[in-house]
């Protein structure tokens, strides 16, 4: 039983470097949906012909400001939505950790009875413990690329609106917060599982 607590102690590990690419994706997301806000926000005062002043002489000039933002907000779209996949890819991959984790449950010499899955050695994680740390974690993150994949399809649809500001705003703290992950819980679990490594 603790070769096997053993075993899944290396797919936590597994995950804590998922989780690390998962933070690095939420940085450049955030930075990628800031530049866009920018952009948005810009094109409503873009659109009002007494914001150029004295380029107003300027044949065409509304129009090419205009064109020019929409190509950068586009080009910035389009790598949201690498980024997006990118997260896919996390949580596939920590999805696939779960299957593996019950498959070596499932799959060892001998089935583990509910009363082995309970069982504990010393201050080592029980195997329930185990899959159930790697359940939680494997749905948090993928509620959370859900909840992100919902805020940037939205985003195209707020840049139409007037009131584009507070609703991108909101939709900026959505992303910021992740609401899907909450850290005491994730530290919890990784508490659980590695616990004689704490004491």
């Amino acid at each position: 039983m603790e070769s096997m607590v053993k075993k899944y102690q290396q797919k936590f590990r597994k995950v804590k470097e998922e989780m690390g690419r998962w933070e690095e994706l939420q940085s450049r997301l955030i930075s990628q949906f800031t530049s866009a806000s920018a952009i948005i926000q810009r094109l409503q005062l873009l659109q009002d012909s007494k914001k150029y002043g004295a380029l107003q002489c300027v044949q065409g000039i509304q129009d090419a400001v205009l064109a020019k933002q929409l190509e950068s907000l586009q080009t910035i779209l389009l790598s949201m939505n690498k980024t997006l996949e990118d997260f896919r890819g996390v949580s596939s991959s920590l999805e696939k950790v779960v299957r593996d984790g019950r498959q070596l449950v499932k799959g060892g010499s001998a089935v583990a009875t509910a009363k082995q899955l309970q069982q504990r050695v010393g201050v080592k994680p029980s195997l329930a413990d185990c899959l159930e740390g790697l359940r939680l974690l494997s749905e948090m993150h993928h509620s959370e690329y859900l909840l992100k994949s919902s805020v940037i399809s939205a985003l195209a649809k707020v840049s139409l609106t007037p009131s584009a500001s507070n609703d991108l705003n909101a939709l900026q703290q959505l992303l910021v917060d992740q609401p899907n992950i909450p850290r005491e819980e994730v530290h919890g679990i990784f508490d659980i599982i590695f616990a004689e490594e704490i004491s």
